[in-house]
């Protein structure tokens, strides 16, 4: 079983970066798209429940559950894979650690982001644009710590 790990190791790393693509475009996107809607709210005068809400709304919906959802789950499932796969992680140098440590964080930030939506659906949303755009570069910092983990291999 272990050699067949072996066999598909580059057909699952490929999936792996296209699911891992994938998330990001979401974890980048749907913190803009909040910013957008609550700037609506403040800015144009869109109310709660009017047609443009409603647009927002259904778009972060798209976005979470047919996008970025799928890509979480392809992402841990392929990188699950690469990580039972023999000779390729040595759980005794510090970029195994650092790379897992950053993957829980940013799939925290993306239940974070899906709670916001909840917000949004059900009118409560309490943080103004200006959060949403500094909570918008938490992906870019996680992003950057794994990569750096994975190819330097620090």
């Amino acid at each position: 079983m272990l050699g067949f790990f072996n066999d598909i190791y580059f057909w699952v790393k490929s999936l792996h970066v296209i699911a891992v693509i994938t998330w990001m475009a979401g974890l980048f996107y749907l913190p803009r798209l909040y910013v957008y809607h609550v700037e609506g709210y403040e800015k144009r005068g869109v109310e709660p429940g009017s047609e443009m809400d409603l647009l927002f709304q259904r778009q972060e919906r798209l976005l979470l559950k047919a996008i970025m959802n799928p890509s979480l789950i392809a992402t841990w499932i392929f990188g699950l894979v690469l990580v039972f796969t023999p000779g390729i992680v040595d759980w005794s140098a510090v970029w195994p650690w650092a790379k897992t440590i950053s993957v829980v964080l940013m799939t925290l930030f993306h239940m974070w982001l899906a709670a916001r939506r909840k917000d949004f659906v059900a009118g409560e949303n309490l943080l103004p644009g200006r959060r949403y755009r500094m909570m918008n570069e938490v992906p870019t910092i996680l992003m950057l710590i794994i990569v750096f983990a994975v190819i330097v291999k620090f």
